[in-house]
């Protein structure tokens, strides 16, 4: 591939895509986190009935392999061990009376345990 054909590539998609509400939450999480902070990190940690699960921390720098998802509100650095988990992925964030939290719709995910806390791939 020569450099001109490079350049003209589109540019590739990101991994997962965040819902203007996920959007939004990871938004107050950067506002209100306990110090400097350059985004948050999805991560795939294996544990639960199903084998994996979603985990999200504060991200104070990018990791090797991490792929970065900048968004106006703020940068998701999604693990790079976990990638291949979650590509095609959709995160939106959920509330209620009774909960709120971050939800994935997962093409990868071929079940998930009863009470939804971890899935298998």
């Amino acid at each position: 591939m020569t450099s001109e054909t490079l350049a003209r590539a589109r540019p590739r998609p990101a991994a997962i895509t965040l819902t203007p509400a996920a959007e939004a939450r990871i938004a107050q999480l950067l506002a209100s986190a306990p110090g400097p902070v350059a985004g948050v990190r999805l991560s795939t940690p294996r544990r639960g009935c199903s084998g994996l699960a979603y985990a999200l921390d504060y991200a104070t720098e990018p990791r090797p392999g991490d792929e970065a998802i900048v968004t106006p509100s703020g940068t998701l650095f999604v693990d790079g061990a976990s990638l291949l988990y979650l590509i095609g992925s959709v995160m939106d964030w959920r509330e209620d009376d009774f909960s709120a939290g971050f939800v994935f719709e997962n093409p990868n995910a071929k079940g998930s345990c009863g009470c939804g806390e971890s899935f298998t791939v």
